[in-house]
């Protein structure tokens, strides 16, 4: 059974730098927050016992880009919808969205594919990422994310992120309405 922890890890030895940086971000935004550390969490299948213990809305998180790879997006939708990049190309206006390479979202948002995150972007200095975010996920209370690391999980209320978290990184979140494809 996982643990819910409040806050940070009381000692962060061994923990990556990265997430520590959440941590502070956080705390130095006054942003309550809970944890909750695990094995590495790859899927969204490998997600149920954690999305348990947290009790939140859990996000798919998607790295995409355009053809040119020249705009880059990080798209936020429920853990059980279903993405069609065609919704979301024309909500959009960008045609031929596709996921972008592993490199990218290590250079611009300092993460690895399976620890994608929202958390991510306060790594992006130079705004190369746009967020994007299917509407249903802001009907939670809670939203959870991993701290740029997918060995540990956060719950805090989606008002904190979308009033204080997401301004703080300075982005501007693109809110869509993204069908729920069938089955």
């Amino acid at each position: 059974m996982l643990e819910l922890q409040e806050g940070r890890p009381a000692d962060c030895a061994g923990r990556l730098d990265k997430e520590i940086r959440v941590y502070d971000l956080l705390d130095g935004l006054g942003v309550p927050f809970m944890r909750v550390d695990h094995e590495v969490a790859m899927t969204m299948e490998a997600c149920e016992e954690i999305d348990l213990a947290l009790q939140a809305t859990i996000c798919k998180n998607l790295f995409l880009c355009n053809r040119q790879e020249t705009d880059f997006y990080l798209l936020m939708i429920p853990g059980d919808k279903k993405f069609k990049t065609k919704d979301l190309s024309k909500q959009l206006g960008v045609s031929c969205l596709s996921f972008a390479k592993e490199q990218y979202m290590e250079e611009f948002l300092d993460i690895t594919p399976g620890s994608v995150s929202v958390m991510g972007l306060m790594n992006d200095k130079e705004k190369r990422v746009r967020l994007v975010i299917d509407e249903t996920v802001l009907q939670g209370e809670y939203i959870g994310c991993h701290p740029c690391i997918n060995t540990s999980s956060l719950r805090l209320k989606t008002s904190d992120l979308m009033e204080k978290v997401i301004p703080a990184m300075g982005h501007e979140p693109v809110i869509v309405n993204l069908p729920d494809a069938p089955g």
